[in-house]
């Protein structure tokens, strides 16, 4: 096993030392010419969908190459789809060509030899915008080396929510969250686990309680996992006595969590996405008065990509695709907050000046954070921990 992952190595470490050429690249784009590209990703948030088609729509004029988006409700079905087609013989002609993922979902494929690759350090646009040393999570995605089997899309990190017309001074570490919700009870919660985002909130909570942080960029099998969980399972004990609805039901996302702040049934939301206040705002499913913030110790954040299955039937336009998404036209229409507001991947630095400014002119909108805003970016724990944390919060939580 050694030997193997030794060479396996030495070769990708050969193939990112040599650039690719205009000709290989050509030769992608002709191959790509008339393939459909099934796109598995997330479908539950409107705006993304729409930027997604808008992708769409680009890339079918630019390289006639057609993206067709399969919406998700948990990636983790297009992973288990992939495994079952391996597991079946079907090595060829699979059923999905391109997969929005990270973390412990990348580490499945990974560690089951179920991408194709390595090629996102061979794209154009990934050899022109990224620097990979300018954030640890483009090349270790929740601890997992990345070995360009997949290719950045954006970052995220966890921002929170509260209504300037209500709330004052909201609560800025887990500690004082506990506090306002024993002194304000019914009015705190967070989504249910597994749903990514309400499996961040055990991780931001755990970041913030176990005196063993170390302990969390390693595998779960090689850390006492009791003793490091201990003061977030007592946490959690008390939070639910005095959270929403006792703490018998959770909201299903963001998108909940948002509404009940819009109807005043909580007093904090959180999400993923820098921009989800300032575009609910916009649309009017959120007074203007909300605003968004972090807390003072810093929260987590990542980096999210795309990935190609080993037995996609169209490589080459999946490729295409990936590479049209690292383009600064792409990025910085991803960015706008009234289009999606994800953060981009690309290294502000090498982008000509022309872009540069195009990213300057971006409004934030009003309930944005701005990157010094934003502080200090708490690094995903291993991957490994997400099943282990969900695991244990359903045995002693769920109904």
């Amino acid at each position: 096993m050694i030997k193997s992952i030794l060479a396996a190595s030495i070769s990708s470490a050969l193939l990112f030392t040599s650039p690719i050429t205009k000709a290989d690249w050509q030769d992608t784009l002709q191959a790509a010419q008339g393939q459909t590209v099934y796109f598995n990703a997330w479908g539950g948030a409107d705006n993304i969908n729409q930027y997604i088609q808008w992708a769409a729509e680009r890339i079918e004029d630019k390289y006639q190459v057609t993206l067709k988006q399969v919406k998700l409700t948990d990636t983790a079905d297009a992973v288990n789809r992939v495994l079952a087609e391996k597991a079946a013989g079907q090595d060829k002609q699979g059923s999905i060509d391109l997969i929005w993922l990270n973390g412990e979902n990348f580490r499945a494929m990974k560690d089951n030899q179920l991408l194709f690759g390595p090629f996102s350090q061979a794209l154009p646009n990934y050899q022109n915008y990224v620097d990979e040393d300018a954030r640890q999570s483009l090349t270790q995605d929740f601890g997992t080396q990345v070995d360009g089997m997949e290719s950045p899309w954006g970052m995220a990190q966890v921002i929170f929510m509260y209504d300037t017309a209500t709330l004052s001074a909201p609560p800025k570490s887990m500690t004082q969250l506990l506090a306002y919700a024993q002194a304000n009870p019914g009015r705190i919660t967070y989504p249910e686990p597994p749903q990514f985002l309400g499996s961040t909130f055990l991780k931001q909570a755990l970041y913030e309680l176990s005196p063993h942080r170390k302990a969390l960029s390693q595998p779960v099998d090689k850390v006492d996992v009791n003793k490091v969980t201990a003061p977030l399972w007592a946490y959690l004990d008390q939070l639910h006595s005095v959270a929403w609805r006792s703490g018998q039901n959770f909201p299903s996302g963001a998108e909940e969590m948002m509404r009940l702040l819009d109807d005043q049934e909580i007093d904090i939301a959180l999400s993923f996405d820098i921009s989800a206040a300032s575009v609910q705002i916009d649309q009017g499913n959120l007074p203007d008065t909300v605003r968004s913030y972090v807390f003072q110790g810093g929260t987590i954040g990542n980096t999210h990509f795309l990935a190609i299955p080993y037995n996609s039937s169209a490589t080459a336009g999946a490729q295409v695709v990936a590479n049209f998404l690292l383009s600064p036209e792409a990025q910085i229409r991803k960015q706008t907050p009234t289009v999606w507001g994800d953060l981009s991947v690309l290294s502000y630095d090498k982008l000509s000046a022309a872009d540069q400014q195009k990213f300057d002119a971006l409004p934030r909108g009003i309930a944005t954070l701005s990157i010094e805003e934003l502080g200090q970016t708490l690094p995903e724990p291993h991957s490994s921990w997400v099943s282990a944390l969900e695991t244990e919060w359903r045995k002693r939580y769920a109904n």
